[in-house]
């Protein structure tokens, strides 16, 4: 048997040709070596391209491009050169052309490479040919603010005011994207008609009603017999008794009065004397002797030993300087009593804040030893003078004390409403944008377009800022994010007079 052809027999007792065998195993090997060749070139190319600017033609598929590390051709770049940068990509840019300090060029940024948030622009209408003159409307200020002029002038740094011709009176007005508005948290409420208030809180002390402090003396000499069991703090009516005295004067006053007044008979014949007897009655008046003493000299005709003093009027006892057996000489004080059913709280109102205070407005007071009660007064009188040392004014205001509860010299804190009584235009106090020389709202105009426009401003409550001139009701102002669309309007002026400036040269 031929050796090509000879059988041998395997383990499981199959033959197999010999040179079948050997055939295979070739072709094996051929295919191995072809693989491993192809995938060396492929990896070869694609190192070659991922290291170099190159780029594989379009007909290759973006999947074999990545793994090839490729990246697709960038879009040709359109509109004009808005600005350079430095060519190793670090922060640093130019208006103009200009070369890194070793020599290169700085790359140039068209308008279509230029990274924004904003939506994409609309495509723009072909420009109008109006070769006619345009008319002049106004001039406005070259900074972005809200400051206009009929006529040429210029700002406080010397820049000319900007000319705004008919046909751009939307130069004013801000246009910002809807994704920046979100972003911002720009707010907006309509104006509405509000009772603008502001109280005026100012610290206060409880005093004594001057009027109803009332001191008890004598008009003449006298010795204290007895003191009715009243001292200071008490409480009095008006009547009651207080102490007895005796008092020669006194005795002799109404001796003298008696005698001359005498029986009903007697007066009857005294005729033109009456005017004796008016005349002794004027002198127990005069030693201010209490009308019902003189009530009992007339009833009883006798001359009392003692005479019993009474409260004059209501009040508390804040003296007690009466003594039993002690001799009380005329014009001492004996009692002093205070009515403190209505009682004062003189407020310090800051110098700043007086102008705003009247006569009649309505005052709220809290005490510290009373949390939770609130006491409802007005203010009386404003003392015409200013403390030079704490630029303070004092405001009285009366305040009733029915339960006695305020005791004098307790500190109190006073607030004292002022404002319009009367509903007026009003925005939120984060609207009004005060540069100091003026004031300033955005109006809100819908899909993202505010205009910025100068107001007067009247009370400014805790609240709300009274508008007299500028809004109307129905307008709606920017409440939230103002000054961020004051910074933007003012950026887009200064770019747009930098701009008409390029043009002008």
């Amino acid at each position: 048997m031929d050796k090509l052809t000879e059988h041998r027999p395997f383990e499981d007792g199959r033959v197999r040709p010999r040179a079948q065998t050997g055939r295979s195993a070739a072709r094996r090997i051929v295919l191995i070596v072809f693989t491993i060749s192809a995938l060396a070139v492929t990896l070869g190319v694609g190192y070659r391209l991922g290291h170099s600017n190159q780029t594989l033609p379009g007909w290759v598929p973006l999947r074999v491009a990545a793994l090839l590390g490729s990246q697709p051709a960038k879009p040709t770049a359109t509109g004009p050169v808005i600005y350079y940068r430095d060519p190793d990509g670090k922060p640093l840019y130019s208006t103009d052309a200009k070369t890194t300090p070793d020599g290169r060029p700085y790359t140039a940024v068209h308008a279509s490479e230029d990274v924004s948030f904003d939506n994409p622009p609309e495509t723009a209408a072909p420009a109008q040919d109006n070769s006619g003159p345009k008319r002049i409307l106004f001039y406005r200020n070259p900074m972005g603010l809200p400051d206009t002029s009929p006529v040429p002038k210029k700002d406080s740094m010397g820049m000319d005011y900007i000319p705004v011709y008919e046909g751009e009176d939307a130069a004013s007005t801000i246009q910002i994207s809807p994704g920046k508005l979100q972003r911002t948290g720009v707010r907006s409420e309509p104006a509405a008609l509000r009772t603008v208030t502001r109280p005026i809180r100012a610290p206060g002390t409880i005093k004594l009603d001057e009027r109803r402090v009332a001191v008890i003396s004598l008009r003449a000499q006298a010795f204290i017999e007895t003191v009715e069991n009243v001292t200071t703090g008490d409480h009095v009516t008006k009547g009651q008794p207080l102490f007895k005295l005796y008092s020669p004067d006194i005795a002799s006053a109404s001796a003298q009065y008696l005698s001359t007044v005498g029986d009903n008979a007697r007066v009857a014949n005294l005729g033109g004397r009456k005017q004796l007897i008016d005349g002794a009655r004027r002198r127990l008046e005069n030693l201010a002797v209490p009308a019902d003493v003189i009530a009992d000299l007339d009833r009883t005709k006798t001359v009392p030993l003692t005479i019993t003093w009474t409260a004059p009027r209501d009040g508390v006892i804040l003296e007690r300087m009466a003594v039993e057996g002690m001799r009380a000489m005329p014009g001492e004080v004996l009692f002093r009593l205070a009515d403190t059913s209505v009682i004062w709280v003189t407020a310090d109102v800051a110098e700043r804040d007086i102008d705003a205070v009247k006569v009649g407005s309505a005052a709220t007071i809290k005490v510290r030893s009373l949390p939770g009660r609130e006491f409802k007064g007005s203010v009386a009188l404003i003392y015409p003078q200013v403390n030079t040392e704490t630029r303070t004014t004092k405001v009285r205001i009366e305040l009733p004390n029915p339960d006695d509860v305020l005791i004098p010299d307790m500190f109190a804190d006073v607030e004292i409403a002022f404002g319009a009584k009367k509903p007026v235009i009003a925005v939120p106090n984060g609207a009004v944008i005060d540069t100091g020389a003026r004031q300033i709202v955005f109006i809100d105009k819908g899909e993202g377009r505010f205009e910025p426009r100068e107001v007067k401003v009247g009370t400014r409550g805790e609240d709300y800022s009274e508008i007299r001139e500028g809004v109307g009701e129905s307008d709606r102002v920017v409440v939230a994010a103002n000054f961020l669309i004051d910074a933007e309007s003012n950026l887009k002026s200064a770019l747009r007079a930098f701009t008409d400036a390029e043009k002008a040269k």
